[in-house]
């Protein structure tokens, strides 16, 4: 603000001093004046450019940082994903031996009752022979 308000007496001054001065000092003051408001419109685009510049770099940052955190969420969901398809996967087969242990079981059953329908029907026969021998 300071800075402003010596930008303005300096102004002043130099337009009251204009009004006593030769033409070829006013249009040295005047080729001066332009040059210094081009110097400072520059500095003023080259700050805004280095703040646009500044923004913009700011934003990607917070684009490359919301990715990244999408992928490692991603990721991280995948990975449990696979280790609960990995744990149902295990259950299926745990169920799935489980079934082959009960029909092994029941096949063996089955194998001693089939030996013993047949030591059955052996004896039901020798009965037979010894009581037709016996008439």
């Amino acid at each position: 603000m300071a800075d402003l308000a010596k930008r303005a007496k300096a102004a002043e001054d130099a337009a009251d001093a204009a009004a006593t001065e030769t033409r070829e000092k006013l249009a040295a003051r005047v080729e001066k004046a332009r040059a210094e408001a081009d110097g400072d419109a520059e500095k003023l685009r080259a700050n805004a450019n280095a703040a646009e510049q500044d923004l913009a770099d700011y934003w990607q940052q917070i684009q490359t940082g919301w990715k990244d955190h999408v992928r490692k969420t991603r990721a991280t969901l995948q990975e449990k994903h696979l280790k609960h398809d990995a744990a149902r996967a295990a259950r299926q087969a745990d169920r799935a031996e489980a079934n082959a242990a009960d029909a092994i079981a029941f096949a063996i059953g089955a194998i001693q009752e089939a030996e013993y329908a047949v030591l059955d029907a052996a004896l039901a026969r020798a009965d037979a022979e010894d009581a037709k021998a016996a008439t």
